[in-house]
């Protein structure tokens, strides 16, 4: 079980990660064009959403890897499983439907990693 949660935690990482930088550094007008959901939101929360799943993303493998304060994996799980509640309704809101799946699957999967570090396999 513990392969499994590491595997899904890299996954997760690298796409909350990368997601996030693209948030985070990526000029307002350019995200605007490419993700429309952006126009309704300021550059400060855009940007505020980017550095918070950046900080996710790492909370899924440093505390792990370094065997440091490893509660906080689970809890960097809760946090972006909290984003991801927030941005399905959020799509639901202006009838994005594939991205509302992509957010519940999403959504699914880091509560799954929450628990599996919570309860079946603690780091």
């Amino acid at each position: 079980m513990s392969i499994l949660l590491w595997i899904l935690q890299v996954l997760l990482a690298v796409m909350f990660i990368l997601a996030g930088a693209m948030k985070a550094f990526q000029s307002y007008d350019t995200m605007a064009r490419r993700m429309p959901w952006v126009q309704d939101y300021s550059p400060s929360m855009v940007r505020g959403i980017g550095a918070l799943e950046i900080l996710g993303g790492l909370g899924l493998i440093l505390p792990g890897l370094f065997g440091l304060l490893t509660v906080l994996t689970p809890l960097a799980a809760v946090g972006l499983a909290i984003i991801m509640v927030l941005a399905t309704f959020h799509h639901l809101r202006r009838h994005e439907s594939g991205q509302t799946g992509f957010t519940i699957a999403l959504l699914v999967v880091l509560l799954f990693v929450a628990w599996g570090r919570f309860s079946l396999a603690p780091l």
